[in-house]
């Protein structure tokens, strides 16, 4: 209850940060639409597990759509998920076949043209590896080894370049990973938050996540890029900020299988200092 109430009173300052008059109210439509038909279509992916899938029944689930949820109920609202992809989400937002993006989105500088990123993040991921326990203590260890990858990883040859290391590419993770269990690479490249799911599935006993990681990439929720500094953008940026201060996120990445990663911990422990 005080969580909600803490929420809704960031509505209200929002409302007054923004003014009362047209020119300000011009920049809410959005936000006024989904109070006025007591509903809210938020896109998520329906093939990105655990952040947000289908389950056996057909049924959108995970992370994000937790967090969705968490946001329909601040509001008093419906909820509507809209299924959408990396390639449509952008265009579903500006066509208003949704109203916001919880849908896996990395804040780059050509996106901040298009949509409005929500600050703070609410997730972020980048480069580490899956390794033997001990094996690996420091990026400089890869130097003249083979180390396994999926094919396309932007972060593949900047690994190569910084460290030395002879990066052996497959089509996917699964063969990548078979790879690495038979011996032919020293350790598997890819996304944190890949491998913390890996380590939480009790399958690699034997093995850790052992660096830190590196080529960080945040995601942002995505509001409309006119409404961004409106009522809609901080409100949302109040959500995300309480998911961090109250360790809400932490709390959803163990629930769905996640090893949270230090940039959480921090995120928590920044802004849990200045919780009401």
């Amino acid at each position: 209850m005080q969580h909600a109430k803490v929420l809704i009173t960031a509505v209200l300052s929002a409302l007054i940060m923004v003014g009362a008059g047209a020119r300000a109210f011009a920049q809410n439509d959005r936000f006024k639409e989904v109070l006025s038909r007591g509903e809210i279509r938020i896109g998520v992916h329906a093939a990105l597990k655990p952040w947000s899938y289908r389950d056996p029944n057909g049924n959108l689930v995970g992370l994000e759509v937790d967090l969705a949820r968490e946001v329909a109920e601040t509001l008093g609202v419906k909820l509507e998920l809209v299924a959408i992809e990396s390639s449509n989400r952008m265009q579903f937002l500006q066509q208003k076949k949704i109203d916001l993006i919880i849908g896996g989105m990395g804040d780059t500088p050509d996106r901040r043209k298009v949509v409005g990123m929500v600050e703070p993040h609410y997730f972020a991921s980048g480069a580490n590896v899956l390794a033997r326990k001990n094996a690996l203590k420091d990026w400089s260890d890869l130097k003249d080894k083979p180390v396994c990858a999926k094919q396309g990883v932007f972060y593949g040859k900047l690994v190569e370049q910084e460290t030395g290391a002879k990066l052996v590419s497959f089509i996917g993770n699964t063969e990548a990973l078979q790879a690495l269990r038979s011996g032919k690479c020293v350790a598997f490249l890819t996304d944190d938050s890949n491998v913390s799911l890996l380590l939480a599935t009790g399958e690699w006993p034997d093995w850790e996540m052992p660096f830190k990681t590196r080529y960080g990439n945040t995601w942002a929720v995505g509001v409309p890029l006119e409404e961004l500094n409106g009522i809609w953008g901080r409100f949302m940026s109040g959500m995300v900020y309480k998911w961090h201060a109250t360790g809400k996120l932490i709390e959803l990445q163990k629930k769905w299988g996640f090893k949270p990663t230090q940039w959480f911990v921090d995120m928590e422990e920044k802004l849990k200092k200045d919780d009401l």
